[in-house]
């Protein structure tokens, strides 16, 4: 298993993390089997955004013995009322849904808690208003949680709240098809058939800015819905119009700037392994970029998808890095210190650039390969 860096958290997460969609099966006790499987993969870390009781307390069973195994991810504002789920904005319910979630746990502290399921910025408002956020930064100075999350679908709404500095990590869904869609305060535009009845072409703006902001500012994103629910690796119900496999999904997802895990949700251990069986796959299998390019609805012409069809290069330059990179400085007055210092590590940087043109008779997607290193080398210097 391969670990990444959680933004500037200091956690070291495994990049196929857990997600809780399966737990409450087989009367609950497929939780356990999930966590004995997730130890024996090496997988450290999941999310809990279940608020049922029942989930949260197969959970803490789960976790006896080895709490400091896993990092667990956990939901604040997600509350169990007149026997179901809600989000709520109310401080009382919140601070009591957290209480019940500790002691069902049997921990007593978060490694992220998680504001839940922002997608408006009229809720966002009302999360910094009244007191929500305040109470989650006092956790966080008591040491009940040890880093502020937020969870969203929406990117102009994921941005705002990363921009204040206080969430310093972001939950977030992120797949080739909900990319390229707009921000929306209707979580169901992601998935509705009418959004992909027109030719789209490559990837939201707003969507790219916010996981290169991520990047900057060192948020660390964790992944939901990485398989659009199970409708991308299923050519009928895609909305590429053409299947995906899992190891395909994963890349892409791993492939944006500032992300760290991919949480997998699994209805079985034998499930669960097939997500985890991205670690051994090859480069083939894990190419989503001939995919893409076929895609009947989607164009993503002359855009970089970090696919790294590009290379090898004759001078070793990693071009999806540079690339990468650039992208992280534009519409910056200065290179920001982190993305200088990780070009600064590059073996070869973009002034090594013979100008072959080999890079751009490989990729897939057009994209000017020569002229990004040409900036890349003005914007660094080298």
């Amino acid at each position: 298993m391969i670990y990444r860096e959680l933004g500037n958290t200091g956690l070291k997460v495994s990049e196929i993390g857990m997600g809780c969609e399966g737990f409450a099966e087989n009367n609950y006790e497929m939780t356990k089997e999930l966590f004995d499987e997730a130890e024996r993969l090496g997988i450290n870390y999941f999310d809990l955004y279940t608020s049922n009781p029942q989930v949260r307390a197969a959970v803490g069973r789960a976790l006896r013995g080895r709490r400091e195994q896993f990092l667990i991810q956990s939901h604040i504002c997600s509350v169990w009322k007149n026997g179901q789920y809600l989000r709520t904005r109310n401080l009382k319910e919140v601070k009591e849904g957290f209480e019940e979630m500790m002691e069902l746990l049997g921990t007593d502290y978060l490694d992220v808690g998680m504001i839940h399921y922002c997608d408006a910025m009229s809720d966002w408002n009302t999360i910094v208003e009244n007191g929500i956020l305040d109470y989650a930064v006092g956790l966080k100075a008591e040491g009940r949680i040890r880093h502020i999350g937020l969870s969203s679908h929406n990117p102009l709404v994921a941005l705002a709240a990363v921009e204040t500095g206080k969430p310093e990590v972001l939950m977030f869904s992120v797949n080739p098809c909900y990319d390229l869609q707009p921000a929306s305060e209707d979580v169901e535009d992601l998935w509705a058939d009418e959004a992909y009845e027109a030719q789209l072409t490559n990837m939201d703006p707003d969507r790219q800015r916010l996981y290169e902001t991520c990047q900057r500012m060192g948020v660390g994103i964790t992944v939901m819905k990485a398989f659009g629910g199970g409708d991308l690796l299923d050519a009928s119900l895609s909305p590429a119009g053409v299947a995906l496999t899992a190891n395909q999904c994963i890349h892409y997802a791993l492939s944006r700037p500032a992300v760290a895990t991919v949480l997998a949700g699994a209805h079985s251990a034998a499930q669960f392994r097939q997500s985890a069986a991205y670690e051994e796959a090859g480069e083939q299998e894990r190419d989503y970029a001939a995919a893409f390019a076929s895609f009947p609805k989607i164009n993503c012409e002359g855009h970089c998808m970090y696919c790294s069809h590009c290379e090898p290069c004759p001078v070793k330059i990693d071009i999806a890095s540079v690339t990468k990179f650039l992208n992280l400085t534009i519409a910056q007055s200065s290179v920001p210190e982190t993305v200088r210092e990780h070009y600064k590590v590059l073996e070869h940087h973009a002034g090594e650039c013979i100008r072959c043109g080999a890079c751009e008779t490989r990729c897939p997607f057009g994209v000017s390969v020569r002229e990004n290193m040409k900036k890349a080398a003005a914007v660094f210097g080298y």
